[in-house]
């Protein structure tokens, strides 16, 4: 198929707003396996944020100057999506709720540049640019620490069950030998590994050790309680979630509208559950089977490397099924890795980090720490979402669309409904696919599933109308079979991360809409592998950008 050119304005807007953007937040860039940019720290002062905003609100003016009637094709669909990440950075800025958002998880400041280090390719990007940005982490931690205080003082208080654990991280992280410093293990064998050790030595663990004093000390005493989970106990913040739950699922969704869905979902689950459970575990009562899976230690892994080959062995069975679901996608492989021992004590279960440059793999970050406590029921499905047929094949497709712009090909943690959504709907899929080991394995989609239907109804609960940290711990340990410390990471990371969990569901169901309504539109003429292709071969969209495009392809039909 021969590709039409791209409008020259609105080529040219893109790749600006590509570059602004990795610039602004280059961590994000090297986690996105973009290259160029790992030579750079953030800076996370509200004075950057702030000029970051104004050059969004240029190109949002330049954006209107370009008429969405003149364009057609994938011109339209990079106006429109251009014009959502836009108005949802300057959203995301305006009301600010990172400014005091502090924890140990997996996106706090400490773990983004930690990550963002440890995931940089040194021999793409080259040793020179690592070591500038091991040099320029010191003045990332001062100013993190400096924004944080600037909030407190206007009243926009952490919880002081995340500013804990925060301190706890890095005091863990402080409690190593700094010859073996994990940010040095990218020069490991390089002729630039004394030049690092030097620098995090007297710089970079100098700055770590004034963050965690700074948090600790400063505060730490006055920060909010676990009753006041929520940013609605914080000025603004009432106004801010509903922004976020906008800006993380489509404009126009309260968050009352999805805390009733998220009920919904728990309801429809338990039933799911039931019926499961009298095939494998000859038990029919919801609570019931959630308490066996969580507590039948038979059901737990008894190794890392068991964890390892079951993932791997799912990713392989998924690979050989493909092309009766997909077309044939050139792509690079994908990887299985283990997550980091310190970052994995607050890490979530699993997480994808896509291609990077020069032909490396997709990697598939899985977190085996204390394998004695993961479900063994549970990484199957975890494999499907990260690895293939989830985030893996959706975000590795993308990186080949060479004819969109650049910011199309890469994701945007600003359309995380679809591209969550389309990792949750995997799961589902995979069963379509057969290919769950057991019946057993099966539990594993109904317990992931639940906690996203969870996240619906805590995350609404916490920052709407006002639950407390343990009302939601209590709500999801009686509405899934996750364990204790899990439940636990699960709740801090929705209180640090205000709406980014309302949009997994969410996505999905839009996703689920659409294949029944083409089905249903021309019958015998669907087509699972063209329809698949409409959802992940035209990069991460908006959700309202998403319905337009399945419904111009049911058209073309």
């Amino acid at each position: 198929m021969i590709e039409q050119p791209q409008h020259a304005g609105i080529a040219a807007l893109a790749d600006e707003f590509f570059a602004a953007e990795n610039t602004h937040n280059p961590f994000d860039a090297t986690l996105s396996g973009v290259e160029g940019y790992a030579h750079l720290v953030p800076d996370p002062s509200r004075a950057a944020a702030h000029r970051h905003r104004e050059a969004l609100r240029g190109f949002a003016e330049r954006l209107a100057a370009i008429p969405l009637d003149t364009l057609a094709g994938e011109d339209r669909i990079t106006h429109r999506v251009l014009a959502r990440l836009i108005d949802n950075g300057i959203g995301q800025i305006t009301h600010g709720l990172a400014e005091f958002s502090v924890s140990a998880t997996i996106i706090a400041p400490q773990n983004e540049a930690f990550s963002a280090l440890a995931m940089t390719s040194v021999d793409q990007e080259g040793a020179d640019a690592y070591l500038k940005r091991l040099a320029g982490l010191p003045g990332y931690f001062d100013a993190a620490l400096r924004g944080i205080l600037d909030a407190a003082a206007e009243g926009r208080l952490p919880l002081r069950s995340g500013v804990d654990a925060a301190v706890a991280q890095l005091e863990a992280y402080l409690a190593t030998d700094p010859a073996e410093d994990k940010l040095l293990r990218p020069l490991a064998d390089r002729r630039e590994h004394e030049r690092a050790r030097t620098v995090v030595r007297d710089a970079v663990r100098p700055a770590v050790a004034r963050f965690r004093a700074g948090l600790a000390q400063q505060l730490a005493p006055g920060a909010r309680p676990d009753d006041k989970a929520g940013v609605c106990h914080v000025p603004g913040g009432t106004e801010g979630y509903a922004d976020a739950v906008a800006r993380f699922t489509r404009p126009g969704l309260a968050p009352e509208e999805v805390h009733r869905i998220g009920l919904e979902a728990v309801a429809a689950l338990r039933e799911e559950f039931a019926e499961l459970g009298g095939k494998v575990l000859g038990i029919t009562e919801p609570a019931a089977v959630l308490a066996a899976l969580r507590e039948d230690r038979s059901l737990r892994f008894g190794s890392a490397a068991e964890i390892i080959a079951l993932v791997d062995g799912a990713l392989e069975r998924a690979r050989r099924a493909s092309a009766d679901w997909f077309r044939p996608y050139p792509i690079a492989d994908c990887v299985t890795r283990e997550i980091d021992p310190i970052g994995a004590e607050t890490a979530p279960l699993a997480y994808y980090q896509p291609p990077g440059p020069g032909g490396l793999p997709g990697t598939h970050w899985i977190n085996t720490l204390r394998p004695e406590t993961r479900f063994s029921y549970e990484y199957e499905a975890i494999a499907f979402h990260e690895s293939v047929p989830g985030h893996h094949l959706q975000l590795a497709v993308a990186q080949t669309l060479h004819h969109l712009p650049r910011f199309r090909q890469n994701p945007s943690g600003q359309l995380t409904a679809h591209v969550e959504g389309w990792g949750l709907y995997t799961e589902r899929l995979a069963d379509e696919m057969g290919l769950y080991g057991s019946e057993l394995s099966r539990f594993g989609m109904l317990s992931l599933d639940a906690v996203r239907a969870v996240r619906l109804v805590v995350d609404t609960g916490m920052h709407h109308y006002g639950w407390s940290r343990e009302r939601a711990i209590a709500y999801m340990r009686a509405n899934t079979a996750t364990p204790e410390a899990n439940v636990r990471n699960e709740i801090d990371r929705y209180i640090a991360w205000p709406g980014q969990a309302t949009a997994y569901l969410i996505g999905r169901r839009e996703i689920v809409r659409h294949r029944e309504r083409a089905q249903a539109a021309l019958g015998a003429r669907f087509d699972i592998r063209e329809f698949h292709h409409q959802l992940i071969g035209h990069g991460s969209l908006p959700l309202g950008v998403l319905e337009e495009l399945v419904t111009d392809w049911i058209l073309e039909q």
